[in-house]
């Protein structure tokens, strides 16, 4: 058979069946390939829409709102680029090329199972997008909506604003595909691939995200409500979770959600780098990533915590204090950076009461060494059982001495600033217990 001319060989005129069909091209190096070849007009139809200059200001794209069937898909992708054939993902040097243009395309409730769909190019170029209104930008979205594209390869793939309404994704791979304003209600996504995919804004609205993996996806902005996330994946080899800025979580039941398996947001991770595609990130840059990693971190404390998983928002509310010092830094707040900085070390915003019960024991530990040692040659001396008491009692603010030490002992002058440290520590202490175990 010639995926030119459209003729065909005795031996494939004959052939009836899909399972016929796919032998035949698995023989003939296409095994993705499952229908039979298109007739002569139809190739012929399809190679003149493909030779349309698109025009994103007018909408005019080579497929608009031409509705394509599984067979025309197939020959699109084993013709594309005069015959090269489709992007192959597993071949890192094709990596470089563009994908099939489908833009506008109508491909509802088309059976795509299993194509090579890798860099598939359905949305505006970012240069375009900067000029278009949101009108121009939509035009080319896909319409997928009922598609089947299980097991589908959409590597890269650019599908903006597409519709994928109830659309069937299980074990399909969309790894660093842009799904930014696509709507995906009600989308079937087990064990769907997702890792670095960009899903700002997206609708995910009732979807089915069953053991989806989304180490290192964009999710900000993006619509969960009533959807239903088990078992997915968040997190990749560093324990590093994907961007969850500004989610709407909606009804969504966080509980069964794995949090532990993320150490950070993907948000603070993208804080952290000093460069962007190789150039050093300016001051403003790297405030405002630091100022949606803080965020980012906050509304997830809050939604778990929400839903009663405190250990869980525990973990993500420290993370938000912590960056939030790195952002009064980055403004020049100094006294606030300090102070921050204090309430760190001694108890961890209140998330680490280990530090308290440390500072502590420090600090009574080093009066009475001090009281111990100053008694040998300042009246009144110490036994170090009397020092170590005497540190104690001076900590909660009741230092004595049996017929009483004068205002101006040294002695007087370490236990009144001993008292003022344990004043700060003991209200530290009084806040950690308040924020790790009653706060709402």
């Amino acid at each position: 058979m010639s995926d030119q001319d459209g003729t065909q060989s005795p031996q494939a005129q004959v052939l009836n069946g899909r399972e016929a069909w796919k032998t035949y091209w698995e023989a003939r190096g296409q095994p993705w390939r499952t229908e039979a070849e298109i007739d002569a007009e139809r190739q012929h139809y399809l190679a003149q829409c493909r030779a349309i200059t698109p025009d994103p200001r007018q909408g005019a794209y080579p497929f608009k709102d031409i509705a394509l069937s599984r067979a025309d898909v197939e020959w699109l992708l084993a013709t594309h680029e005069n015959g090269r054939g489709p992007v192959d993902w597993s071949d890192e040097s094709q990596r470089e090329r563009a994908g099939l243009d489908l833009r506008g395309a109508d491909l509802r409730r088309v059976d795509l199972q299993n194509l090579p769909l890798a860099y598939t190019i359905g949305d505006v170029t970012w240069m375009e997008w900067r000029d278009l209104t949101l009108g121009q930008r939509t035009m080319a979205a896909l319409l997928l909506e009922h598609a089947d594209l299980k097991g589908a390869h959409l590597e890269h793939a650019r599908l903006s604003y597409a519709h994928m309404e109830r659309a069937d994704l299980r074990e399909a791979h969309l790894e660093g595909a842009n799904l930014a304003g696509a709507d995906l209600e009600g989308a079937y996504l087990r064990r769907t691939h997702l890792e670095g995919a960009n899903l700002f804004n997206a609708h995910l609205d009732e979807s089915i995200l069953w053991e989806a993996h989304l180490e290192g996806a964009a999710l900000s902005g993006t619509h969960l409500e009533g959807a239903l996330l088990s078992d997915i994946i968040l997190s990749n080899e560093k324990r590093v979770g994907p961007r969850l800025a500004d989610v709407r979580w909606g009804d969504v039941n966080l509980a069964v959600v794995r949090w532990s398996q993320v150490k950070m947001l993907g948000e603070e991770e993208q804080a952290r780098q000093k460069k962007q595609d190789d150039k050093v990130k300016d001051a403003a840059t790297r405030l405002n990533e630091y100022e949606t990693a803080v965020r980012a971190n906050r509304q997830l404390a809050t939604a778990l915590s929400a839903q009663g998983l405190n250990e869980d928002a525990a973990h993500f509310a420290y993370h938000a204090q912590k960056l939030q010092r790195v952002v009064l830094r980055r403004r020049n707040k100094i006294g606030q950076y300090l102070f921050s900085g204090f309430l760190y070390v001694l108890a961890g915003y209140g998330y680490r009461p280990g530090r308290s019960l440390i500072a502590y024991l420090l600090v009574i530990g080093l009066f009475a060494t001090t009281y111990a040692l100053l008694g040998q040659s300042v009246h009144p001396s110490f036994s170090p059982l009397a020092a170590l008491v005497f540190s104690i009692t001076s900590f909660h603010g009741r230092g004595f001495f049996p017929g009483g030490i004068p205002l101006d002992n040294p002695i007087t002058v370490l236990a009144a600033l001993e008292a003022i440290m344990g004043l700060i520590i003991e209200i530290s202490f009084i806040a950690t217990f308040t924020q790790r175990y009653f706060a709402k």
